[in-house]
């Protein structure tokens, strides 16, 4: 009989224990799955999210940690998580020492995660033969350290095109301390059946390096590009652009050659408007709408107000174009009035039959008070958005009334 009221005891004590923490990570309000929480008083932000669909359909999504208590300046921690109910339930499956901006991928059966070692560290690639369980350690050029010097990368496509693997990324070579103008634009590739460990099998393509003179001297970076391939088969990276003029997003298009040696950039044609261009987004194309997909950090016009476009990250939206130029603002997915305080970033989502699974880094109110601010996430949650091509022939309206934004 003791031993059966310990039993109890026990069962209670951790019953209440999972309940106080399941307390403490939501407030009853954050949108989405939660896949992980790290408060603010941690000092340890939610950053990089990703996800993947494993071959089994099972869904596999990554984070990494940034803040004044995270490792990321010398040896920067990836978790990974499984879901194997479509999105309903998460778990931690691993933790990876020495991995940073890094974006989830899967060639046949195999996983893969590509990024760097840590912030501005060496360019990395790590493989799992247990579906992101265990994973291999990039020790030297031939088992997955592919480039040494300063990198810099997100979570951004990995796309097979002409019997390639193609990625973009960034060199961290230009000034230091000047962010956005120390990065130079180049894009990765490899044979699809080349051994994507050996740095030997990685073609890097020119690179194109900030220049002042762009957007008549209001150019203040690019970053976080994307492996986009145009309807004439080009391959493009289109990537994130941070400038001085007020209340106007772009995004800059880099053609590729074929080989993935020669790069090109016309500063007077190449530069694009698009919504939310100013931050992080990811653009994949869907052969059944014949349009390209985005989610990204749109600004409607009741916000338009606020100088700094690359800090106003409180909306999500769904964005289509049919020819990677004129793009249009299809639905608001996420959205909160406050900007200080609330985020949905850095988005990474896949095409799941009819509809789009992403994965976002999310700030938002806890039982402490909340992220410590929009860019300093708290969350990690997941989401679905079903049936998106029903959203290609509709346009938000602009005129939102931010007092009715969801809460």
């Amino acid at each position: 009989m003791k031993n059966l009221t310990y039993f109890l005891f026990l069962s209670v004590t951790f019953l209440v224990t999972d309940i106080v923490k399941a307390q403490q990570r939501n407030s009853g309000t954050v949108p989405g799955v939660i896949i992980d929480y790290s408060a603010a008083s941690s000092g340890q932000y939610i950053g990089s999210p990703s996800i993947c669909i494993l071959s089994n359909g099972d869904y596999v999504a990554s984070h990494d940690f940034f803040g004044p208590k995270a490792t990321e300046r010398s040896r920067a921690v990836t978790w990974v998580f499984l879901s194997s109910n479509k999105g309903r339930t998460w778990k931690k499956i691993s933790e990876i020492n020495g991995q940073f901006w890094s974006t989830l991928f899967r060639l046949d059966n195999v996983l893969y995660l590509i990024g760097t070692y840590h912030e501005y560290g060496n360019l990395i690639i790590r493989k799992s033969m247990d579906d992101g369980i265990s994973w291999s350690d990039p020790t030297s050029d031939e088992n997955g350290l592919l480039r040494e010097g300063r990198y810099h990368t997100a979570p951004t496509p990995v796309i097979v095109y002409n019997g390639r693997v193609w990625r973009a990324m960034e060199h961290a070579n230009g000034p230091s301390g000047l962010w956005a103008r120390m990065f130079g634009a180049f894009m990765l590739s490899a044979a699809v059946n080349s051994n994507l460990l050996n740095a030997s099998s990685w073609t890097t393509s020119e690179e194109i390096a900030f220049d002042s003179t762009f957007l008549n001297g209001e150019f203040g970076g690019w970053l976080e590009g994307n492996a986009v391939v145009d309807k004439n088969g080009n391959m493009l990276d289109i990537l994130r652009v941070a400038t001085k003029i007020e209340g106007k997003e772009f995004a800059a298009v880099i053609k590729v050659s074929a080989d993935g040696k020669q790069s090109h950039f016309n500063p007077l044609t190449d530069f694009i408007n698009f919504p939310g261009g100013s931050k992080k987004f990811s653009i994949r194309y869907d052969s059944s709408s014949g349009r390209y997909w985005t989610l990204s950090n749109y600004i409607p016009e009741a916000y338009s107000h606020l100088k700094n476009t690359g800090t106003v990250r409180n909306t999500l939206a769904l964005c289509s174009s049919e020819d990677l130029t004129h793009w249009t603002v299809n639905k608001i997915i996420l959205q909160h009035s406050d900007v200080e305080k609330h985020g949905f970033q850095y988005v990474d989502w896949q095409f799941a039959g009819k509809d789009i699974i992403l994965v976002a880094r999310t700030a938002y109110d806890d039982i402490e008070g909340g992220a410590h601010n929009y860019h300093d996430a708290n969350f990690l949650t997941f989401h679905r958005i079903k049936k998106f091509r029903k959203q290609a022939n509709k346009k938000v309206n602009q005129a939102i009334d931010i007092s009715r934004a969801s809460q």
